[in-house]
């Protein structure tokens, strides 16, 4: 099941109940084809993933979320563990890739667009 989430107070909240458990968190836009695509793939990924917690935000109704969440397109998927967003600094198993190719920025808890594919693996990845 997917969550609907309409402001920051709810998006905090939810991912203060998840507790350890994986957040993936769809930005869409009604309007947006590639979200129209992506919509069906996303609930059945959350009924698939038991252990995975799902929720939308429609950037046209929560603008200051995605304003806050710096949403630049749309889908843009982020996952959060332990209420935040998953990065490559909060990987164990990526620490020495990180030390061999230098400091990073570049953050792997977001993917944009209607890649179903990808969002799964990440998602495998992840749990």
């Amino acid at each position: 099941m997917v969550q609907m989430i309409k402001d920051m107070n709810e998006l905090k909240e939810f991912l203060k109940d998840a507790g350890h458990k994986l957040v993936v968190v769809e930005f869409s836009a009604k309007w947006c084809g590639p979200c129209k695509a992506m919509c069906p793939i996303f609930h059945a990924m959350s009924l698939r993933y038991k252990n995975v917690l799902f929720a939308n935000v429609d950037v046209d109704d929560a603008q200051e979320l995605a304003e806050t969440c710096h949403i630049k397109g749309v889908p843009t998927f982020q996952m959060f563990k332990k209420a935040q967003k998953v990065t490559l600094f909060s990987r164990i198993k990526r620490v020495l890739c990180c030390c061999r190719s230098g400091l990073m920025t570049k953050q792997i808890y977001e993917l944009c667009g209607a890649d179903a594919r990808k969002l799964e693996e990440k998602i495998q990845e992840l749990m």
